[in-house]
């Protein structure tokens, strides 16, 4: 394995645009590598299937970011709010993440995420409603942004009228180029937002309902299962966790088969395949990217690598998931694929809580276009379409046009 650290050029618009040729290079050079990610952030990358499904499971590996010997990961929080940001699940592990976990999961079983199908259909269908007699769109920012930030929204019992600020706000702290990001803009967004929960709450105190912030709020005033930084990070994260990964599974899907007119084909005269088509999106340019974070505890031999105590380790689940051994033909969008346990979602005791409901949303959102929208193309050249550059990855707009049609029956 080369010694040199290889750079990810988030700068560099073809690599933010399809950096799987580069990805491809990095597993074959070796299944631990070495990589300088945004700002010079230094991370090793696990880069093969078997590798990183270990790595997930691997309790040497920490979630909590203050296990990293590099200060700029904790830097790059918002100054005051570093303990607040730092008390979700995300960045947690036992026997606080357990503890987290439990209290938010029973709103995401599958019995409770099949009943918000119906909701979500008629959101979806109200959505394109709006679109579908103008023949062109962005199916971004007018379909697959607002249909699951509405549905969160919902959720946690938040006003829908308030998403314009929360996604500008997160998108402030969350989006990430070739730098780190300016910790300025990153304490006010944090503080616009910590300003709007902490109100927010507030009125969910006074007046309580049937939804998750309600009963997250109980558990902090009654129980005391919650500190004050829990429940602010708790929300924090249902709201940003609950849309971010959703709006790119939905955007990246409908790319995915606007770029493989077979596939397309295949799946308007096929519907009965949208779930494998869900799960194959996910795999073949899922919506995070390259990976998920960790930070070792002590020296870990990963592949016959010692990671030294204190790195980032990063488990590249977008190169695991095209790993050959692992995937016959893994570079071909197929959603006819069947034996497709990718690691978009991660796995362990960290895997994604809120996974069936990012799936029934992608099944119900990329299914009623494919219904409702006629001869439905991309407006531009693939090579124009603009992608969200490092960790989170989906097209930022997706303009296309399609024969135009009318309401929803």
């Amino acid at each position: 394995m080369s010694r040199q650290p290889v750079l990810l050029p988030y700068a560099d618009p073809a690599f933010v645009a399809d950096p799987f040729p580069l990805y491809q290079r990095l597993r074959e050079d070796g299944p631990v590598r070495r990589a300088v990610l945004a700002g010079g952030l230094d991370a090793w990358l696990v880069t093969r299937y078997q590798d990183g499904l270990a790595a997930l499971s691997d309790p040497r590996l920490s979630s909590d970011v203050r296990d990293a010997s590099d200060p700029r990961l904790v830097q790059q929080l918002p100054r005051f709010e570093r303990e607040s940001m730092m008390s979700n699940m995300l960045r947690s592990d036992p026997p606080d993440h357990t503890r987290l976990r439990r209290l938010v999961s029973k709103a995401f079983t599958a019995r409770r995420v099949a009943e918000l199908g119906p909701r979500i259909q008629e959101i979806t269908d109200r959505l394109l409603d709006a679109v579908a007699p103008a023949g062109r769109a962005d199916l971004v920012a007018d379909f697959a942004l607002p249909l699951p930030v509405t549905v969160i929204c919902e959720l946690l019992g938040v006003p829908v009228d308030d998403r314009h600020d929360f996604q500008r706000w997160t998108d402030a702290m969350l989006v990430r180029g070739e730098g780190l990001p300016d910790p300025a803009v990153v304490d006010e967004a944090w503080q616009r937002m910590r300003a709007y929960v902490t109100a927010h709450l507030d009125t969910k105190r006074a007046h309580p309902g049937d939804d998750l912030l309600s009963a997250l709020i109980t558990a902090h005033d009654e129980e005391q299962r919650l500190s004050h930084d829990e429940l602010i990070a708790m929300t924090f994260l249902l709201l940003v966790a609950g849309y971010v990964t959703t709006v790119n599974l939905i955007g990246g899907g409908i790319a995915a088969l606007l770029a493989h007119p077979d596939q397309l084909a295949l799946l308007r005269e096929h519907p009965d395949l949208l779930p494998d088509a869900i799960e194959e999106f996910l795999r073949y340019d899922g919506p995070v990217s390259p990976g998920i974070a960790r930070f070792a505890r002590e020296d870990v031999d990963i592949a016959g690598v010692t990671v030294p105590r204190g790195a980032t380790v990063l488990i590249a689940s977008a190169i695991a998931d095209r790993d050959p051994a692992r995937f016959p033909d893994p570079d071909r969008l197929d959603i006819t694929r069947r034996d497709n346990g990718h690691l978009a979602f991660g796995h362990g005791i960290h895997y994604c809580l809120g996974a069936p409901l990012a799936r029934l949303e992608g099944r119900i959102a990329i299914g009623t276009v494919l219904r409702r929208l006629p001869d439905l193309a991309l407006a531009v050249p693939p090579a124009e379409l603009d992608w969200r550059p490092g960790g989170l990855r989906g097209p930022a707009r997706l303009p296309v046009t399609f024969t135009p049609g009318g309401r929803a029956d």
